[in-house]
Order: structure tokens, then C-alpha cells, then sequence
């Protein structure tokens, strides 16, 4: 019984899976750290309402990126398309952000193109079914 009490239990060191892997950033934390946002927050906020998606699928904050992932992210008012070079969580500056991913985005609409919208006066009031039709043709629906 002495041998019972003095034995030590055995315990194995694993590293962690996933995203403290070498070669991977969160999702989140890397749209931040090239640029692509202003603050991790609304990279955030941006994968968990829907508007990131890593290879085509939607993306949690957590989700790993890797070299060579391409990740979509609909932000103010556009959509950027980019391929992952180099994992970064930390914040680089705007030289070194360049250097960590390929841009593949669409040219961002002319000031032409966003005015395009239907914009109505202010104080007008609600629009009526005919104003709302036309809006709708505008839009393209």
C-alpha cells in the first residue's frame, strides 16, 4: 500500500491542437492584424454576423487561417477578397500588411455607381408603393 500512495500519477504534455499550431492565426485577430480592419472587434463582430468566410465557408472568430487560405470579408460597403501569404496575430504596419496576403478584391464602386442607390430628400416622409417600386428598379431587384 505505501507503494500506492508514493507513486506519482503520469501526465503527458501534448501541445495544444489548433490554432496555436506554428503557420496559423485566428481569423479575427489576422483580418486586424493586416489592415483589413480597424479594430479586432469589428473583425469580430464581422465573422460572427456572417461577412467573412475562410475557402468559401463561414467563419467563426476562432477559426484558423493558414498560407494559401482565401479569406472573403464584406466590409464597409464592399467585398475584399484576399489570399493568406503569412499568418500574423500581431499588428504590423501598413508595409509589412501589404506583404502578408494577395489581393483579389473587385475595384471599389465609382462615386458615380454608389449614388446610383436611391436617395431620398430628407423630411420627405415614408415612401409611397410607387416611390418604393422605383427605388427597387434602381437597386436592380
Amino acid at each position: 500500500m505505501a507503494d500506492e500512495n508514493t507513486q506519482k500519477p503520469t501526465t503527458t504534455a501534448t501541445a495544444p491542437a489548433g490554432p496555436a499550431e506554428a503557420g496559423s492565426a485566428r481569423v479575427d485577430a489576422w483580418i486586424w492584424s493586416v489592415r483589413l480592419t480597424k479594430t479586432r472587434s469589428v473583425a469580430a463582430t464581422a465573422c460572427r454576423a456572417g461577412h467573412v468566410k475562410v475557402n468559401g465557408e463561414r467563419a467563426k472568430p476562432a477559426q484558423p487561417v493558414r498560407a494559401g487560405d482565401e479569406v472573403r470579408l464584406f466590409h464597409a460597403g464592399r467585398e475584399r477578397v484576399v489570399v493568406v501569404r503569412r499568418p500574423v496575430t500581431k499588428r504590423v504596419g501598413a508595409p509589412v500588411a501589404a506583404e502578408c496576403f494577395i489581393d483579389n478584391s473587385p475595384p471599389p464602386p465609382t462615386p458615380v455607381e454608389a449614388a446610383v442607390v436611391g436617395i431620398r430628400d430628407r423630411g420627405t416622409g415614408r415612401p409611397t408603393k410607387r416611390d418604393r417600386r422605383e427605388i427597387e428598379t434602381l437597386r436592380g431587384r
